[in-house]
């Protein structure tokens, strides 16, 4: 429904108009051998022809580089700010490189930053961000920024943030707070500085799994007084999200991203079909073709995870608890198995549920020799590294993000990334899928920090139809593809606005 307050929407060729109207509805790391020219990532050395780009599975490492953590540097940017907190500021030019590359990728958010930042969208915004800072992140960020926002960012995971980019994000002005193999208390310190800063406080949150979300609420609750909205785009924050809802609460609107249809059809889907394999193979070396994968969930991740290894000749299980997702995976030609019945043959377990303890000690204690484990799920809980960490068994690093787990009579497991996210902590995913979530994220804060008093209550609210759409035809260009218009007689017998929405708020792609 039309709103006579003003705010950011599409015209009828899907673009934005200033007036705005409403949405409907090596052993220990390979021995670290110095040399007098310094060293280079792990990943870099160990395997070149796999990590070519500096935009591989490791950030690019400074010859001046060492083992002193982050937090106890002193570093400032040329204009002379020292708030931030990254692991080599000297980066800054690598990582600027990466993020040029990943705007030629990224067309429906370098359309939105020319088309918006006339009108400032998002002037007086506020933004705290928890998400995975890549070079598309870098992306998303510096056109929030164009749009008027300010933004404070920590990584949501302790192993996917890309060096060089986080430097560049401190030299162009960004208060960063992240780098590459952060400890636990690392990780909560860098969200604290990016909340609790004397003369700033944030009105917006765009997270990615929840734990910024959970900090604020643990810590600072009184920030929620001025905090107009929240954008949760994993599966585990927005569960985070219906079970504070539920319990009465969320004291603000929250916008779920992770159900709109551009996010689980496009990131969660494709992104994960062509991550899945960048991941394994990095970090393996390994042959799909002949193998045995019980891939666990069959939601668009496994869904993604299970096509990529079955073209590959991969034999694929799957295990389910929603007899609706069990039946899609036995008409796309997939085994529907308990993980009991297949761990002592299988030669790779991936996880991609979103649940907890989905691989338990006991099934790690019955895995094949060399069996590989890994985790395709937002959440680090699915697989019960914890259990591993006992005096009976052994833990040998093999390269960055690949640790042998030794049994006392020698059978040992290949765990990846320690149970974290595979494809972002030990590779990287494609920049133009990621465009489309990007897009979504800017949109959905442009739509929460805009709204009149009132229009969103203190619950989770799924992206109008109409924004999903909009997402989409940003990126059709790309592919020269020309959208075929209803005549008013086809749009008046389907009941439709030839401008759409096109589908109910229930049809499912």
């Amino acid at each position: 429904m039309l709103s006579s307050k003003k705010k950011y929407i599409v015209n009828d060729n899907s673009g934005i108009k200033a007036q705005q109207i409403q949405f409907a509805d090596q052993k220990q790391e390979f021995n670290k051998r110095p040399t007098k020219i310094g060293r280079r990532s792990l990943s870099r050395s160990i395997s070149q022809s796999s990590t070519d780009s500096y935009s591989s599975a490791a950030s690019y490492t400074d010859s001046s580089d060492d083992e002193t953590s982050p937090r106890d540097k002193q570093q400032k940017n040329s204009k002379g700010s020292g708030d931030f907190c990254v692991k080599n500021i000297k980066q800054a030019e690598f990582g600027r490189r990466e993020i040029e590359i990943a705007e030629q990728e990224m067309p429906a958010l370098m359309a939105l930053r020319k088309r918006a930042q006339g009108e400032k969208p998002l002037a007086g915004a506020k933004i705290v961000g928890c998400t995975h800072i890549t070079a598309q992140t870098a992306v998303l960020m510096e056109t929030l920024g164009a749009l008027g926002a300010q933004c404070r960012w920590a990584a949501c995971n302790i192993y996917s943030t890309l060096n060089e980019v986080a430097a560049a994000l401190a030299e162009s002005g960004f208060p960063v707070f992240a780098w590459k193999g952060e400890s636990e208390d690392d990780f909560w310190w860098c969200i604290d500085r990016c909340v609790n800063v004397e003369g700033w406080q944030p009105n917006m949150i765009l997270d990615d799994g929840g734990d910024l979300t959970h900090w604020i609420y643990k810590k600072y609750p009184n920030m929620f007084k001025k905090i107009k909205g929240i954008v949760e785009e994993s599966v585990t924050g927005v569960h985070r999200l219906y079970q504070l809802s539920k319990a009465g609460k969320l004291c603000v609107p929250a916008m779920n991203v992770n159900d709109s249809v551009t996010k689980q059809k496009f990131d969660n889907l494709y992104c994960c079909r062509e991550s899945i394999l960048d991941g394994l193979k990095r970090t393996t070396d390994m042959m799909f073709g002949g193998k045995q994968v019980v891939v666990c969930g069959y939601g668009e991740v496994g869904k993604g995870c299970c096509a990529a290894l079955k073209a590959m000749g991969s034999i694929v299980y799957v295990t389910e608890i929603d007899p609706i997702c069990a039946l899609q995976a036995c008409m796309d030609g997939f085994r529907l198995v308990k993980l009991n019945e297949v761990i002592r043959q299988v030669d790779i377990v991936i996880t991609c549920t979103g649940n907890k303890n989905v691989v338990t000690r006991e099934h790690l204690d019955r895995m094949k020799n060399s069996c590989i484990v890994c985790n395709m799920g937002h959440s680090n809980t699915e697989i019960d590294v914890a259990s591993l960490r006992t005096p009976e068994l052994t833990w040998e690093r093999v390269r960055s993000q690949v640790d042998h787990v030794i049994w006392p009579d020698g059978k040992r497991i290949v765990l990846l990334a320690e149970g974290r996210l595979l494809n972002l902590s030990c590779s990287t995913v494609p920049t133009f899928v990621l465009s489309i979530t990007a897009t979504t994220q800017a949109l959905a804060l442009i739509e929460l920090y805009n709204a009149p008093e009132g229009r969103y209550k203190q619950d989770v609210y799924l992206l109008p139809k109409k924004m999903d759409e909009y997402v989409a035809s940003l990126h059709l260009p790309t592919f020269d593809a020309h959208l075929t218009e209803l005549t008013d007689e086809q749009a008046k017998y389907l009941g439709l606005n030839k401008n759409g929405p096109f589908k109910p708020n229930y049809y499912r792609y």
